[in-house]
């Protein structure tokens, strides 16, 4: 290995160590496993918890198109005896065995994006509710998300009801969006009998917004194994596979960036036959990223939001269950 290597393998450990040092400065200062504070979206207004209600499931798979470079425990060794090496020649060896924790290579931490739960707000009741629906009812149009979508529901100039009614009153759709909830929510849902029984033609997807303490590319890969499960699920139905939308007062805010960077990844995951990705953020920012259409919380659309929405995606679903 040369130095020139060697120093970007260096660069490389010290910014991932930075990375996950600083990534519960993201607007959720809790660890991974931690239960979220109460409200929807991480700045709703109502308080469900969102913490798991029982030990997390397997990893999931990912399809490979968003999957994170994972390196095999031998790698790893081989990278570090190459870091010991340089440091033992190096002219700053005394530095550099001073501050030698932060050079080594570690393996990614395990992403609780994709291990399936029972997360605290797709509650017992709830969740057999969408059991019976999806064992028993007929739907052509499958809703799957959090409280953005799970709010089509609600009623007023804050609900999306009067919106839905309008777009999609005259044909057959389940709503199974949790306000709250989490990919691994989602995963858990699908692998537990809400994605059973009835097959839907047409799926729209959303979610990933509240998985504060999961990076971007640890969203996508949760965003990923929901495709891959809805895939195995519904082998014949097509997936309309939204952008997360934008959230948080202006362009910088970290959420918003964060959301921006999971959609370029989940991008990849379109594949013209069964996948299609779709971004309408436009629909809802200003000429100075402002939040159009949305509530005080710059997180949920109000009827506005939800009459853009719809307009944008109810002629393709609708195109697709005919």
């Amino acid at each position: 290995m040369t130095k020139k290597t060697l120093i970007t393998l260096l660069y490389c450990a010290l910014l991932s160590a930075a990375t996950t040092t600083g990534l519960y400065a993201q607007g959720n200062p809790a660890p991974a496993n931690a239960a979220a504070p109460a409200g929807f979206g991480r700045g709703g207004g109502r308080g469900f918890p969102g913490g798991p209600q029982t030990p997390p499931g397997p990893p999931a798979p990912v399809p490979s198109e968003v999957a994170i470079p994972r390196p095999t425990v031998d790698e790893i060794n081989r990278m570090n005896q190459d870091v010991k090496s340089f440091i033992a020649t190096s002219p700053d060896k005394a530095l550099l065995q001073k501050y030698e924790s932060l050079l080594t290579v570690q393996m990614p931490r395990a992403n609780s994006a994709i291990a399936p739960v029972q997360t605290g707000v797709r509650t017992t009741a709830r969740h057999n509710h969408f059991v019976e629906v999806a064992t028993n009812s007929d739907f052509d149009i499958l809703f799957e998300g959090d409280s953005i979508t799970d709010w089509w529901q609600q009623n007023g100039a804050q609900g999306g009801a009067g919106v839905f009614s309008n777009y999609f009153g005259a044909v057959k759709v389940a709503n199974f969006a949790v306000a709250g909830d989490t990919t691994q929510g989602v995963l858990w849902g699908l692998q537990n009998g809400e994605g059973q029984g009835h097959k839907p033609k047409a799926i729209m997807l959303m979610i990933g917004t509240n998985n504060g303490s999961n990076t971007g590319e640890e969203v996508a890969e949760g965003v990923g194994a929901i495709v891959l499960e809805l895939r195995k699920e519904f082998p014949d139905a097509k997936i309309m596979l939204l952008a997360i939308f934008p959230r948080g007062a202006g362009p910088t805010d970290p959420t918003r960036v964060k959301n921006e960077q999971t959609n370029k990844i989940i991008a990849k995951l379109d594949d013209g036959k069964h996948v299609f990705f779709m971004n309408i953020n436009d629909k809802f920012l200003g000429e100075q990223g402002q939040m159009i259409g949305f509530r005080g919380d710059n997180l949920h659309p109000t009827a506005v939001g939800y009459e853009a929405w719809a307009a944008a995606v109810a002629p393709t679903l609708m195109s697709w269950i005919k």
